[in-house]
């Protein structure tokens, strides 16, 4: 878990302040102006009883594997799912982890004007100025070797991540690391999942990248499978050993 969860201080900016909130499996890690672990928690406790409730009702919401059709009344972090996944193509499970942090993102920017929150390598960005994500790609040799780095501008960025070879998260292939870049978080979990799912071996890049542009609202894609990586959109790629541009 500790190797897992290393790429969280790449990310890390002197000028905020930063505190972990973990619910169950929803472990994140947080920056803000101050310290809102209380207020985090809380806005964490009440999403979760949204989705909780809403799989209650429909049990197979939780085990789905293509789009949900359903239209009845629901909470917002669940009918972002629903659109997440039926942008991507997948079901809306794969958007919880980006919707999770997306909503709880917004929420801290009640208090707060910069907000990051990381849910398992699902990233809200509200930052002034560049951030750095290092790019985990386990037994990748590209792994921590190269980064993203973003400049949010006045509207969040999401920065989300799927792989078939580390964590727990359910893929059909075997990417090391599919990251999207993306304004919605939701929509970036879930097309990271769909675009993930294409990577069988290196020469499959291509096809996946080809699918990361069809998703409206992709911005950007890095997709790593041993020791090959495909690239598209407006991305900077820096080296993390020696801060260079790659």
């Amino acid at each position: 878990m500790a190797e897992e969860r290393s790429y969280r201080r790449l990310a890390m900016m002197d000028r905020l302040v930063a505190f972990q909130v973990t619910v169950q499996e929803t472990d994140l890690m947080v920056q803000a102006s101050q310290d809102l672990t209380a207020f985090c928690r809380e806005e964490v406790l009440s999403q979760r009883s949204y989705i909780d409730h809403y799989i209650h009702r429909f049990p197979a919401f939780r085990t789905t594997l293509v789009p949900w059709q359903h239209d009845e009344p629901a909470p917002e972090i669940v009918r972002m799912m629903i659109a997440a996944g039926k942008q991507a193509g997948v079901g809306p499970m794969a958007a919880v982890a980006g919707a999770m942090a997306e909503t709880v993102g917004l929420a801290l920017q009640r208090h707060s004007r910069e907000v990051i929150v990381e849910n398992g390598g699902d990233i809200f960005l509200a930052v002034q100025g560049p951030v750095t994500i290092g790019l985990y790609a386990g037994a990748s040799p590209l792994s921590m070797r190269i980064g993203l780095q973003l400049e949010p501008g006045p509207e969040p960025l999401a920065v989300c991540t799927s792989s078939g070879t580390v964590g727990h998260s359910l893929s059909h292939g075997r990417a090391d690391a599919v990251c999207i870049v993306a304004r919605r978080c939701a929509l970036a979990d879930a097309a990271a999942t769909a675009v993930a799912n294409r990577v069988s071996a290196g020469d499959a890049i291509p096809e996946a990248i080809r699918l990361a542009r069809s998703i409206d609202g992709v911005e950007g894609v890095a997709t790593v499978c041993g020791e090959k990586i495909g690239l598209w959109g407006n991305l900077r790629i820096v080296r993390l050993d020696k801060g260079k541009k790659a």
